[in-house]
């Protein structure tokens, strides 16, 4: 089984209608290190695909998204989790390229890695319309991370398999199934 992980708002702090453009704008959100280490126990690929327009929009550079990346795995592996992959995607979306969630340009490049992996046996965990349907376009799971402004558009809008107050409670969910 894969677990599929948005970045921002999932696993770190998202700042209001903003991006993390610097390590020091970086935080995990309070649970997240705690449940990614039961998460690694309990799937096969943890990987985390993530839209980045701030890079294309020359806020940040990929270096500094590469830094960026750096702390989250080094603060979830000195947690004693695990993040396989990290997927970025730097487009704004008027490029209209195949990997910017919705597209499953990140998931294919995933599959080339980790050729076990099986959409219709994976999770898709986001926060975002993007994320959801992102993960429907591939037959995963999805679980909506509550919190973001669009919240309820999305329910509204969308079947959504699960809702969750954040990743500790996804785990919990997953600890009682």
């Amino acid at each position: 089984m894969a677990l599929f992980l948005d970045r921002d708002g999932v696993i770190n702090v998202r700042p209001p209608m903003d991006y993390v453009k610097k390590p020091s704008e970086w935080a995990l959100l309070p649970g997240v290190a705690a449940a990614l280490v039961q998460l690694s126990s309990m799937f096969d690929r943890i990987v985390v695909v993530t839209n980045q327009a701030g890079v294309g929009k020359g806020l940040m550079s990929e270096e500094d998204l590469a830094v960026i990346h750096q702390l989250m795995l080094d603060q979830i592996g000195e947690a004693g989790g695990r993040i396989d992959a990290v997927y970025y995607c730097p487009h704004r979306r008027e490029a209209a390229c195949d990997c910017r969630k919705p597209a499953t340009g990140m998931a294919m490049q995933a599959k080339i890695q980790f050729p076990d992996i099986d959409f219709s046996r994976s999770w898709m965990v986001g926060d975002s319309a993007s994320d959801m349907v992102f993960g429907q376009n591939l037959g995963m799971k999805t679980v909506l991370i509550a919190g973001k402004y669009e919240e309820a558009e999305i329910l509204a809008e969308m079947q959504v398999d699960y809702r969750f107050d954040g990743l500790l409670d996804f785990v919990r969910f997953l600890r009682g199934c």
